[in-house]
């Protein structure tokens, strides 16, 4: 754990960019492993592994990478679902990363999540309108009779009959559930929405008509997005930015469009060079990662890419990248580019 001195919110709130909503500073989050007879902690999953990034307001930054880099688990501690190993959560100019009680309730209503699963994600035993309104009831006293109007009114938001509000989740599609799931998280009004995967677990033909009422929504609601998915394409309609987790860390982080015309990590070029050319006639060449990715339990020494990278130097087995300004907005941590 880092024990140096934090600056106290009121630094933090003197120095940060007013346009910046969320800012990330080195997280971490390490799962303890217990053995023996005494269940002692005998290793850790590094899941994230210090990542440092920011989101502006009104802004969606992406985060794609294989599926147990780590991006889920640093969606839910920003959250604070789960707690920080180290580093520091700065929302809307306030440290949350250690807050708890009623500090952190006070600010809870201002970030909310939408879970990959609609099927899982949703009380079966509760009619839709109790979903959407309870987490108004949360927080306030008004009763459920006093906020159907204002679930009515989501509900024809995000593309639901009103008739929706008398029946169970279980009447609904994949589709139609998600969308009450994103009525459920747009009911507090809140300033960040943290999209985990909300489409992967949804059909194809449905996915781009989600996609785009969460576009929609983010303009009438003043909505800034964190919006996590493996899927590249997916990723690139709905994003300003784009960061790419390997391994528990941040490897590259850039525009959309500097992104795909130009990636700069060796990891980077490899899934974006797997996203279908949709044109037959156009030929495009794949770049075939050899091996597994490596145990977080017992990441590489150095760069944690360089047991698959096609570029890698001896430097990269001893010394881990730091993620660098190469271009203006374009961040990339890679030996090459140091």
């Amino acid at each position: 754990m880092n024990t140096e001195v934090k600056e106290t919110t009121t630094n933090i709130r003197d120095k940060r960019n007013n346009d910046v909503l969320l800012e990330v500073r080195n997280l971490k989050t390490y799962y303890p492993i217990k053995g023996g007879i005494f269940r002692k902690t005998v290793a850790v999953v590094k899941a994230v592994d210090d990542i440092s990034f920011e989101i502006k307001k009104g802004e969606t930054l992406g985060l794609v990478g294989e599926s147990g880099c780590g991006k889920s688990t640093a969606g839910r501690t920003i959250l604070r679902l789960l707690d920080a190993t180290d580093g520091q959560i700065i929302f809307d100019g306030e440290d949350i990363t250690n807050i708890r009680g009623v500090s952190l309730r006070k600010v809870r209503k201002d970030f909310q999540m939408v879970f990959q699963d609609p099927y899982a994600s949703l009380n079966p035993m509760m009619m839709v309108g109790d979903l959407i309104s309870e987490p108004i009831r949360n927080f306030t006293n008004r009763s459920s009779k006093d906020l159907k109007p204002e679930v009515m009114e989501l509900l024809t938001k995000v593309g639901l009959p009103e008739d929706a509000y008398y029946k169970y989740p279980h009447e609904f599609s994949g589709g139609q559930r998600q969308r009450i799931g994103i009525a459920r998280a747009l009911a507090l009004r809140p300033k960040l929405i943290i999209a985990d995967e909300p489409v992967s677990a949804l059909d194809v033909s449905v996915q781009s008509q989600v996609l785009n009422l969460l576009k929609e929504l983010q303009d009438e609601f003043d909505l800034t997005f964190l919006f996590i998915a493996h899927d590249l394409s997916v990723v690139k309609h709905m994003s300003n930015r784009i960061g790419v987790m390997y391994l528990g860390g941040l490897v590259e982080v850039a525009e959309k469009s500097s992104l795909y015309a130009e990636p700069l990590h060796p990891y980077t070029q490899a899934l974006i060079s797997a996203i279908p050319e949709p044109d037959p006639r156009k030929k495009k060449e794949r770049i075939i990662l050899e091996g597994d990715v490596p145990s977080p339990i017992d990441p590489p020494k150095g760069c944690t890419f360089h047991p698959r990278c096609a570029h890698a130097m001896p430097e990269c087995q001893q010394v881990k990248p730091t993620l660098k300004e190469v271009k203006p907005g374009h961040r990339v941590a890679c030996h090459l580019y140091n």
